[in-house]
């Protein structure tokens, strides 16, 4: 059975990124490791970074706009031999469209819409994780809302656009950096 979750954390582990989704009132959660493009694809999201051209889950959503479809929900649906499942839900013409996908992709783009997450009760059984262990190891993990880790995500992407000699995007990441620091401009 399917339950309402959401993106709990951010986590840097020796084995890489992970992202932990946790059902709504329980003290478990679920890491889904990811690689750095998709952790970084999900920050993104979190932070509402603007970009200056569509990055790839962007592009999925404007896409789906024009095709008059909306995200409904995304769904976890099962865990297999260490491989995490998913689905994205969409609403079309009054027809609900279920699309395989990596989890990850449908993480980054409910993040950016601020649709529902859902996960199966069965993965979060199989692969849950005391929320109070994560707590005692925290010093590995970023929390999605850590200012701080909004802040090192967004300085990383205005150096590559500096370096790409994009300088309206890096100052609108500029902006948004002093914003987060709480200074002005």
């Amino acid at each position: 059975m399917l339950v309402p979750a959401e993106v709990w954390t951010l986590a840097k582990t020796e084995n890489g990124s992970a992202v932990l989704i946790k059902p709504s009132g329980s003290d478990i959660a679920v890491p889904i490791f990811i690689g750095h493009a998709e952790a970084h694809a999900i920050l993104i999201g979190l932070g509402d970074v603007p970009m200056p051209r569509p990055l790839t889950h962007d592009l999925f959503l404007s896409t789906l706009s024009q095709l008059n479809a909306d995200v409904k929900r995304i769904e976890i649906t099962d865990l297999n031999e260490g491989t995490f499942f998913g689905r994205l839900v969409i609403m079309q013409n009054n027809k609900e469209i279920s699309i395989d996908a990596r989890p990850s992709d449908c993480i980054a783009m409910a993040v950016r819409i601020k649709c529902d997450i859902y996960i199966d009760e069965a993965v979060v059984d199989e692969a849950g994780i005391s929320i109070t262990f994560l707590n005692d190891n925290q010093d590995d993990i970023v929390k999605s809302d850590d200012r701080e880790a909004k802040i090192s995500s967004l300085k990383k992407l205005l150096d590559n656009a500096v370096e790409e000699e994009n300088y309206e995007e890096a100052a609108k990441l500029r902006d948004k950096i002093k914003d987060l620091e709480g200074t002005s401009s």
